[in-house]
């Protein structure tokens, strides 16, 4: 018996947010959570999720980067914008926590694949921040980035005491 609850446990906590998604009227997580029950019911997630599991970070940054680059793109944004934007002391500002959140995340990737656990608690925590805040779900990086740093200072508190 208890078997059959385990196979359905990943049906069960798909509803569940699937639940939360509506609750909280976030369509991200409601079209996330309906793709993968779609994949799931089709037998489809045995050859889909490790390979979006392995690549899907990097898929996802690639489809923000060209969102955040289409105004370059379309003219919006040029060398001149850019030059006036450098005067700004708000621009520096953006400039330096652009550079820390990218190195931040690049240490979350690192600490997402390494460790089960803090991806467990990393995932949780964005989905409550997506269904319950309205938060964006590229949490995950910055978390994992920013938990990786708290833990080495953590450590760097714990063994210099």
């Amino acid at each position: 018996m208890k078997e059959g609850i385990y196979m359905y446990q990943p049906y069960l906590f798909l509803l569940l947010l699937l639940a939360i998604g509506f609750a909280a009227k976030n369509q991200s997580l409601i079209i996330s959570v309906i793709v993968l029950l779609v994949l799931k019911v089709a037998g489809l997630d045995a050859k889909i999720f490790s390979t979006v599991q392995s690549k899907g970070i990097n898929w996802g940054v690639t489809i923000i980067t060209i969102a955040v680059l289409v105004p370059i793109a379309t003219g919006q944004i040029g060398f001149k914008d850019l030059y006036e934007s450098l005067k700004s002391p708000y621009a520096w500002i953006a400039l330096a926590s652009g550079i820390i959140v990218a190195l931040l995340a690049k240490n979350g990737i690192t600490l997402l694949a390494s460790d089960p656990q803090i991806t467990t608690a990393l995932v949780l925590g964005t989905i409550l921040a997506v269904s319950l805040f309205k938060g964006v779900a590229v949490g995950p990086l910055i978390g994992a980035g920013i938990a990786w740093m708290a833990m080495k200072i953590v450590e760097w508190v714990t063994n210099s005491f």
